[in-house]
């Protein structure tokens, strides 16, 4: 899962980078508004972490933006700005949660969880298709309940097919979701992914759709 990471201070920005990639996300951070205008409106992301008091431009304003171009991505507003009526500007903006600083970064992480769910129109936190029961919050899968190891991406991309088992992935659609802008990404790094939880789970895992890229298929 990618996350686009919008913080001006320095300490809390490289915290929660840190923090949320220990949590297996891919973070991209920019530090202000006209920043994060042009990420959020080039990238595609599973969810955004916005501050509000950034430099250049506020954050409800990068936010107003987001919606006026009807971009949905979920919208975690994270700021000092406690009052009343700033939480109330900001959810009828179009955020999808307002965690006011401090915080504590489990609790981040699960709401980050839980706006990532609704969006993908879930209620239940597990995934389960045909025997493979996915735990996004333990980070856990299983086979007929026994464990199957996984690697972080190996994870990342089963979590992706499996959050929309009809839906087709390009190669490039599963890069920009696994991998930020700092990480370094082999030529056939999702080829390799996929031919390794092939190999675990059963070749019929993940279907190849001809000249359209890659889509969850049966579960052995």
């Amino acid at each position: 899962m990618r996350v686009l990471l919008v913080e001006d201070d320095q300490m809390i920005g490289a915290a929660l980078q840190r923090g949320l990639a220990r949590e297996g996300y891919a973070v991209d951070w920019v530090r202000d508004g006209p920043a994060a205008d042009a990420a959020a409106a080039s990238e595609p992301y599973s969810v955004v972490v916005l501050d509000l008091g950034l430099p250049g431009r506020d954050g409800t304003r990068v936010l107003a933006s987001m919606r006026e171009r009807r971009c949905d991505t979920p919208v975690i507003i994270v700021t000092a700005r406690d009052g009343r009526e700033d939480r109330i500007r900001g959810l009828d903006l179009g955020a999808d949660d307002y965690v006011v600083k401090p915080f504590d970064l489990d609790e981040l992480a699960a709401r980050i969880r839980a706006v990532t769910r609704r969006h993908a129109g879930r209620s239940a936190p597990r995934i389960r298709h045909g025997p493979l029961t996915l735990d996004p919050v333990a980070r856990t899968l299983t086979r007929d309940g026994a464990p199957v190891a996984l690697t972080a991406r190996e994870f990342e991309l089963l979590h992706t097919l499996m959050q929309r088992p009809r839906a087709v992935y390009s190669r490039q659609a599963l890069e920009e979701r696994l991998y930020g802008w700092d990480d370094s990404v082999g030529s056939n790094a999702v080829e390799v992914h996929i031919h390794h939880l092939r190999r675990k789970l059963g070749a019929a895992i993940i279907e190849n759709i001809r000249g359209q890229g890659y889509r969850l298929g049966e579960a052995a």
